[in-house]
């Protein structure tokens, strides 16, 4: 019996009417990327595990897939080595590459290899897919898109206004209502150096960062596990629940941190933001949101995360500065800026709020009905004068029932069905019908044309 064929758990098949609703996505993202002035790249699916491991915590890298070598990838193991199952020496033996887990390292990687071929700052977009072994789950996948823009090459927070304005523009013309957050890691290691624990500022963000999905106590809890004393969490409490408006918030943030020194730069770097923010209208909330952590390594300064005001799903868009990502490849003190917004949540926002533009299905504009050999030879010339004009259009290509052959163009959403029998070849005209109103209408080749282009 013939087994029945499947995808891995995590991945997806994406239909016709999906890949445009998609490509809606994509296109819109792409068009506010260039706008600003950002240009395309493509980094390959895999690259070598020694460019990915170590770049995104311990919990990132459990969540990497890896890629067996070729041809006989036990020839270099021994049965003595099999036997001790040491997983960590094994597969740096068997696997040498492994699926990009983001697009944020390939961009380092790329930027310290064609470094002179790149004028700084560098200002990239990317949009392709990235795997992790993640559990699979409503919003979460193992294979997904990313849509990325990153600066790299300066330290001025004229750029991170840049991220913050084409964040708003994004989701202005996807018609979605979001909060933008932002916090900066600096105010982070401002807390841990304030609460006794400056080497401890990862195991607080990996916690704090939790907070949402799993609460204060849990959260208190797992800090206590790494090492965080009662007296820490007492005084981390009131800084986590501060409220108010941005004013209100700094003056206790302000307070909290004293003369620390990751404290003082990131209370100077975020009212400068700010600041810049206050010049112009957006058309989303953006808000000081101190309890931001993004668990990620690599961030040093401003971060950024994006959620729905109509939805609960969790982080649509996020990133955030890094200083020094490009040091991991050799090329030392290169500050670098960057967003990435989750195509697929966004998706997800987008059909459950029903906001996808009905006319996004529209693929093919207009489809000629087959009446037979004589009837194709009178259609063609005119569906090439179509093609000619950038107007997607097609002819049924059976003659095949008529009813068969509306039901096609209704399965496919085209607005207009265009029939040409004895009758119109004989005026030299067409019949167009309207297949949203069911209206029909005896129409010349140029009125047919435009029409269509209407």
């Amino acid at each position: 019996m013939a087994e029945s064929p499947s995808i891995p758990k995590g991945t997806r098949d994406f239909s016709p009417e999906i890949s445009s609703k998609r490509n809606y996505i994509f296109d819109t993202v792409k068009s506010v990327f260039k706008k600003f002035a950002y240009k395309q790249i493509e980094t390959p699916a895999m690259e070598n595990l020694s460019t990915l491991t170590g770049k995104y915590g311990e919990e990132g890298d459990k969540l990497l897939f890896k890629i067996l070598n070729s041809g006989d990838f036990l020839k270099k193991i021994s049965n003595e080595e099999l036997a001790l199952r040491n997983i960590k020496s094994l597969t740096t033996k068997i696997s040498e590459k492994g699926l990009r887990y983001d697009l944020t390292v390939p961009l380092a990687r790329y930027v310290v290899q064609h470094r002179n071929e790149i004028t700084f700052p560098f200002k990239r977009f990317q949009i392709q897919p990235v795997w992790r072994a993640d559990k699979p789950q409503k919003g979460r996948y193992r294979e997904f898109y990313q849509c990325d823009a990153d600066i790299i090459g300066s330290n001025s927070i004229l750029n991170e206004l840049e991220i913050v304005q084409m964040i708003d523009e994004v989701f202005t013309k996807l018609n979605l209502k979001v909060t933008i957050k932002i916090n900066n890691r600096k105010l982070l290691a401002g807390i841990a150096e304030r609460i006794g624990y400056p080497e401890k500022l990862t195991q607080m963000t990996v916690a704090i960062d939790k907070l949402d999905k799993i609460g204060h106590e849990k959260v208190y809890e797992e800090l206590q596990k790494s090492g965080f004393s009662e007296n820490s969490l007492k005084l981390l409490e009131p800084i986590l629940n501060i409220s108010g408006n941005f004013d209100d918030q700094m003056q206790c943030i302000e307070k909290f941190l004293g003369e620390t020194e990751s404290g003082t730069a990131g209370t100077d770097e975020i009212q400068q933001l700010f600041n810049y923010l206050n010049i112009f209208k957006f058309n989303n909330k953006i808000e000081l949101d101190i309890k931001l952590a993004r668990g990620l390594n690599y961030y040093t300064g401003a971060i950024f995360e994006v959620v729905s005001d109509e939805i609960k799903i969790g982080s649509i868009c996020g990133g955030g500065r890094y200083d020094d990502l490009t040091g991991i490849f050799g090329l030392k003190n290169v500050s670098g800026v960057g967003i990435s917004f989750g195509a697929d949540r966004i998706y997800d926002v987008l059909e459950t709020l029903n906001k996808f533009p009905e006319t996004i299905t529209e693929t093919v504009k207009i489809m000629f009905v087959n009446f037979g050999k004589k009837e194709e030879k009178y259609c063609l010339p005119l569906l090439k004068k179509l093609r000619n004009k950038e107007i997607p259009a097609e002819i049924f290509p059976d003659n095949a029932k008529m009813k068969k052959q509306m039901k096609y163009a209704d399965a496919n959403n085209i607005p207009f069905v265009a029939m040409a029998g004895e009758n119109e070849i004989s005026q030299n005209k067409f019949t167009i019908k309207n297949m949203n109103t069911g209206e029909q209408q005896l129409v010349t080749e140029e009125e047919l044309i435009n029409i269509i282009s209407k």
